[in-house]
């Protein structure tokens, strides 16, 4: 497992390197002065880094590592809490602000390594979440739906529509319901929607924009959505 640290001050990259050391002292540690460094190098498992730094910023290093590596898992530092909507946009795993206690980065780390570990197990040994079937009725034929599959759902005129990548299917039903069956993985965003947030492309407080689609947002719903999407990728490394 490797550990990465990006600061462009030596003496916090030396001090986050110590406290990395003892808490996991069979890590590799990386360290890198700056983004570039880090998208120039040997890319780690877990990454812890800065945002405000000389060069090219830590959110633009992250945006340019997503397109290499979808599953490094990102912790994010900074002084100021003021780009933490942006860090969700880019997959954080978390969101560290200055300072921060011993105990506070051995939690988020210990997470973070657990759940490198849990998907490193899942990859050795094949495993796939069990997915969850919606059986329906749909133009007088019973349906079996892949959730998962689901890019969102709205409701109108009492059917429930579930909007698929290659289709779209209408049957009777609330909405509500469809919410309990789908899981930690979809979010109310307004009364009338139900989206996957697989397939979140990009989100403000109006709306949000899909692969296929885009649902409205309910205004009061909007930071419960952003935490929610946080949270969702945090878990999706195991996925």
């Amino acid at each position: 497992m490797k550990i990465g640290i990006c600061d462009d001050e030596k003496e916090i990259r030396e001090l986050l390197m110590e406290k990395v050391g003892k808490l996991f002292p069979d890590a590799d540690i990386l360290l890198y002065a700056s983004g570039e460094e880090v998208l120039a190098g040997v890319l780690p498992d877990i990454l812890l880094l800065d945002i405000q730094m000389r060069g090219i910023s830590g959110m633009d290093t992250a945006a340019k590592l997503r397109l290499r590596d979808e599953k490094i898992i990102l912790i994010f530092i900074s002084v100021l809490s003021d780009y933490v909507f942006q860090a969700f946009d880019v997959g954080a795993f978390h969101y560290l602000v200055k300072p921060f206690s011993e105990d506070k980065l051995s939690q988020v780390l210990r997470k973070a390594v657990k759940q490198y570990q849990d998907r490193q197990r899942c990859r050795t040994a094949g495993e796939l979440p069990e997915r969850e079937k919606l059986l329906i009725t749909a133009g007088g034929q019973h349906i079996t739906v892949d959730v998962e599959e689901i890019v969102y759902a709205e409701v109108f005129d009492r059917k429930v529509i579930l909007h698929m990548m290659d289709a779209d299917i209408e049957y009777y039903g609330k909405l509500k319901e469809l919410e309990k069956r789908a899981g930690e993985n979809f979010f109310r965003t307004h009364r009338a929607y139900l989206v996957n947030l697989a397939y979140v492309q990009r989100y403000d407080a109006k709306a949000v924009y899909l692969e296929k689609g885009r649902a409205l947002m309910a205004k009061q719903n909007y930071r419960e959505f952003v935490k929610r999407y946080l949270r969702y990728n945090q878990r999706r490394g195991r996925e």
